[in-house]
């Protein structure tokens, strides 16, 4: 156990021993396909059904395609980096473990408090947008003035997002195999719409609409404050974000929350049959998938109509149905509503199992209370964490606005995605003699290329996002000292060592 203090480190050796501790032991059922599947599930939904459209028209007009091309590459540089982890460290915890055996518990601590707020947030954020497409579903059906949402004294109670957790807690709670198959179903709908967008929306392309491809850039409105700029617009002095070089680069940042959930696939390596060969070929195999569709239903929804036409409009933002509502295609925009609908609750799910597999992680190693990661002698699952998370996520999701979320989980993530990427390199020259599932090629080129994307895309977000990043952050370290650094097991471990030496 080398290092002391904030920077002792759990060798990979302990954390895989670890696994196998029969009251917190995962089942171990996954395969390739359950893996890709999970992939698929949570990247396919968020971009396609809430983000495409409205980045188009509030922030990079046609170019949005090619914002999608560059958070892939950031994604693929960093996906990279996580598949050499996820085979040679087949634990749940994702990013968090990974740090805990090259940087030490203060940063594996630091990464899980940042884990902790980009799947949490993210859940309660996706949740929301379901709750608008289930109103939706339901006029469509005939069933009118029953709004999802409604006002309950100063606060806005939304019964759709909290039906959805609430489901999914059960689900998730009775087996993460069920989880998969439920997954699959839901995810096979979801390609149809999304290929049924791609195949009608072609028949609709102006290629006028494609003109200007990154539309000049304009200025902010007068009462936009500095911290609703882009970081690096701030920076160099730019006046706005919007459209332009800076507006398509913060595009970019902005649609990136689309693609998170490979790293997702990585947090259920431990319960992967075979994690050296099944994890790389299922982070791999959802990215490639959904990259393809992200870039083919941005370019036929901005070649459907102009881009201002997908402006948000008193605070309603277009999405994928409003290109088909205003082509006259209506019933095109029903099936996609609907799809949709099941899109997102899956995005949601899966958001929600990779919450429960970081604090599971965690509670084992005593960073928090250890009954968090009791797992269930017939289901195999945290049951414990996953109703806590649950309840958590029902709340956030039910009373609190969405606004602003998804770029706090951008900013988590990407900080995540850095972390790991680093850690490559620091484990190659730390353990060389560790076996590989998956060795990243032409390491430290392709990790140092991977924190210089990330890091570009973190400048790209607002400022504002970045105090409220920080502000997480101090609340974390305000924890780790009150709580996680006494109880942590490898310190316990470390101490009752001293003892005994000293005895």
């Amino acid at each position: 156990m080398p290092g002391t203090g904030l920077w002792r480190t759990k060798t990979v050796e302990q954390s895989i021993k670890d696994t196998d501790e029969p009251d917190t032991k995962l089942r171990k059922n996954l395969g390739a396909w359950d893996l890709m599947v999970f992939g698929v599930s949570v990247v396919i939904g968020a971009g396609i059904f809430t983000l495409a459209a409205s980045t188009a028209g509030d922030v990079t007009g046609p170019s949005v395609s090619l914002s999608f091309v560059i958070a892939a590459i950031a994604c693929g540089l960093a996906a990279v980096c996580y598949a050499e982890f996820a085979s040679t460290v087949p634990v749940a915890g994702s990013a968090y473990t990974y740090s805990y055996a090259t940087f030490g518990e203060f940063v594996a601590w630091i990464i899980g408090w940042d884990l902790i707020l980009e799947f949490a947030v993210a859940a309660a954020a996706v949740s929301k947008g379901w709750s608008s497409y289930l109103q939706q579903v339901l006029q469509l059906i005939g069933i009118n003035g029953v709004p999802t949402k409604f006002e309950l004294g100063p606060l806005q109670f939304d019964w759709g997002a909290l039906l959805l957790i609430a489901g999914l807690t059960a689900v998730l709670a009775l087996g993460t195999k069920l989880s998969a198959r439920v997954s699959l179903v839901i995810s096979a709908i979801k390609v149809f719409v999304v290929l049924l967008v791609v195949v009608i929306g072609l028949s609709y392309i102006n290629t006028a609409n494609y003109t200007p491809f990154i539309p000049p850039a304009e200025a902010g409105a007068e009462d936009a404050s500095k911290l609703d700029q882009s970081l690096l617009s701030l920076l160099l002095g730019g006046e706005t974000s919007s459209f332009g070089v800076f507006g398509l680069l913060a595009g970019a940042s902005l649609v990136f929350f689309a693609f998170i959930g490979f790293d997702v696939v990585a947090t259920t390596a431990e319960e992967t049959r075979n994690p050296q060969r099944d994890a790389p070929r299922g982070i791999f195999g959802s990215l490639a998938i959904v990259t393809v569709l992200y870039v083919a239903v941005a370019v036929v929804v901005t070649g459907m109509v102009n881009f201002k036409q997908l402006a948000t409009v008193d605070g309603e933002k277009a999405t994928l149905a409003t290109a088909f509502q205003l082509n006259g295609v209506t019933w095109a925009a029903g099936v996609i509503t609907v799809g949709a609908l099941a899109g997102l609750t899956t995005v949601v799910m899966v958001m929600f199992l990779g919450q429960v597999r970081i604090l599971f992680a965690m509670s084992r190693d005593g960073l928090l209370p250890r009954g968090l990661a009791k797992t269930h002698d017939e289901h195999g699952t945290p049951v414990r964490a996953t109703l806590i998370v649950g309840g958590i996520v029902a709340l956030a999701a039910a009373f609190f606005p969405a606004d602003k979320l998804e770029e706090m989980v951008n900013v988590g993530t990407l900080f995540a995605f850095i972390l790991v990427s680093a850690g490559v390199i620091i484990l190659r020259r730390s353990r060389p003699d560790l076996p590989r599932g998956f060795r990243a090629p032409l390491v430290p080129l392709i990790p140092i290329l991977a924190i210089i994307a990330c890091v570009w895309l973190m400048l790209n977000l607002t400022a504002l996002t970045w105090v409220r990043f920080v502000v997480w952050m101090i609340a974390g370290v305000v924890v780790y000292f009150l709580y996680s650094r006494k109880h942590s097991r490898l310190g316990q471990q470390q101490r009752d060592i001293a003892a005994g030496g000293s005895v």
